[in-house]
């Protein structure tokens, strides 16, 4: 825990009895916790616990309808984040509040202009971004269009921004969801610069491993309420997983031994090129049988997206051929190859996964809202639509007030499942699915491999792309490693090792 010279600690941040409510939910009910000088205090829960809404409260973004906060012993009551920042209140949200086409400069002084006259000064936005830089090591390119940089970069880039707004109060909201291992590892690094440097951190997670590496305290919400405060010290992934859940989580998979049967995907000499128009899927081979797993590992960006995407009939192939089922798919269109019998849970869930502004319903059959029981003579079936998914949201537990919500209201874990729901439901061939536990918490991801398991067990052929590798070695039954658009080594599941597939996926060979 943070201390200061007299060996007490001091707040800089009180949440005291807040609740909020919409329309058929309660996302916090009585809600209270403090945030020390210099502490990283993570936020634990489920997804949909209230974690975001909390501290969207503290940023200004909503208004509790009771309780109190306090930043730095004096109660405020924020009318809009502009009110919070004035305050010393930076977040990172999990979705980045970034213009791609605008420079990493232009992005972190927007709204903060720095002028000469009447003419933006640029020179001098780009002087203080890199003292900034400099001060706190987060290495970022004032000139940089923000659109050609990583996620990890532009996770730099927002960090930099609520810098450059003198926040000293520093909210992350799942900071590390979609960074690979190694940028977590850097991620981790400069958390701990800033909190050397009298910075306050509140960290919204869900990712066990991370809390204990990193956390002072750790709060622990479930069902809009406090459940727990305890320490990095005296928690395990356990007990944390147990109090965000409310149940024992099994964390280990368990599944038989892989009786595969004959080829379903096969992908020969296949090249892409992504949108840049340069090939990043070059001379890619793999196939994956019935009743079975093939999982790919990788550090992202080496073709994961544009393979997964060729495969499923989004992407042209420059070259070699997509073969489902013993039919040549090559240049299909989704549709046509869905109708085969294949699923797809995409890694892009906002872009490819999900219609913001349709219903949770809408969504649950966008694959197959054109079948007979939906629709027939182009006339919607709405009591059909609306009771398959009153079902699916029950068995996957999607946490909504109802099915006729946005799904853009959902939490993105829970968006998530509704993906999962629809794409594993159907009488299935073959599933190809990219990062299915991505934003999920612990009890979720337990639900979903148990579900990739069931299926695989019901013959279902199975690739698996994801950038967890305790995801990868715990569901596969053979993996791959694509380094630079290929395929590097492939080894079976069992005879896998950490370290093995570390080096693999660093330089593309084998020990």
């Amino acid at each position: 825990m943070a201390q200061v010279g007299n060996g007490t600690a001091r707040p800089v941040l009180e949440v005291e009895g807040i609740t909020k409510t919409f329309p058929g939910v309660v996302a916090n009910d009585n809600v209270s916790l403090t945030l020390n000088q210099g502490e990283i205090h993570c936020l634990l829960g489920e997804n949909g616990a209230g974690k975001s809404t909390l501290m969207n409260m503290v940023f200004g973004l909503y208004r509790p309808d009771s309780g109190t906060i306090r930043v730095r012993g004096e109660e405020v009551h924020f009318e809009d984040s502009g009110e919070a920042i004035a305050r010393g209140i930076g977040m990172v949200h999990q979705h980045f509040q970034l213009i791609p086409v605008f420079s990493v400069a232009e992005n972190i002084i927007l709204g903060n202009e720095i002028t000469k006259g009447a003419f933006l000064d640029l020179d001098t936005a780009r002087r203080q971004v890199d003292a900034l830089a400099d001060r706190y090591g987060l290495a970022v390119d004032p000139d940089a269009i923000v659109g050609d940089l990583s996620v990890g970069e532009q996770q730099r880039v927002e960090l930099v921004k609520a810098l450059f707004r003198d926040a000293d109060i520093l909210i992350l909201d799942e900071p590390t969801a979609v960074l690979t291992p190694g940028e977590v590892d850097d991620f981790f690094e400069v958390v701990e610069s800033l909190t050397g440097q009298d910075k306050s951190i509140i960290f919204i997670t869900h990712k066990l491993r991370e809390v204990l590496a990193v956390a002072d305290r750790i709060t622990v919400l479930r069902a809009g309420q406090v459940v727990g405060t305890t320490t990095a010290e005296t928690a395990t992934q356990q007990s944390l997983a147990n109090l965000m859940v409310g149940r024992d989580v099994v964390f280990r998979v368990e599944k038989a031994e892989p009786d595969p049967g004959k080829s379903v995907i096969r992908v020969e000499d296949l090249r892409v090129t992504d949108d840049r128009g340069v090939e990043t899927v070059s001379g890619f081979d793999v196939e994956v049988r019935a009743g079975e797993i093939f999982g790919i590992a990788g550090v992202e960006g080496n073709g994961q997206r544009e393979l997964v995407e060729t495969i499923c009939g989004m992407r042209p192939a420059i070259g070699g051929r997509v073969e489902m089922l013993g039919q040549d798919t090559t240049g299909w269109s989704p549709r046509k190859i869905h109708e085969l019998g294949v699923a797809h849970v995409p890694e892009n869930r906002s872009k490819h996964g999900v219609v913001a502004q349709y219903s949770i319903a809408d969504n649950l059959v966008l694959n197959r809202y054109n079948h007979r029981k939906f629709s027939q003579r182009g006339v919607r079936n709405t009591a059909a639509i609306n009771a398959e998914a009153k079902e699916l949201v029950e068995r996957f537990d999607v946490r909504t007030p109802g099915v006729e919500a946005a799904i853009h209201t959902l939490s993105g874990g829970n968006q998530q499942k509704v993906i999962v729901a629809r794409e594993l439901t159907g009488d299935l061939r073959a599933l190809v699915v990219a990062q299915p536990t991505r934003g999920l918490d612990v009890g979720s991801i337990e639900f979903i491999h148990r579900k990739i398991i069931e299926l695989r067990d019901q013959g279902v052929a199975v690739l698996l792309v994801s950038a967890e590798l305790d995801e990868i070695l715990s569901l596969s039954d053979r993996i791959g490693v694509l380094y630079r658009g290929r395929l590097a080594g492939t080894v079976e599941a069992t005879e896998a090792t950490r370290e093995e597939l570390g080096l693999l996926m660093a330089t593309g060979a084998q020990s």
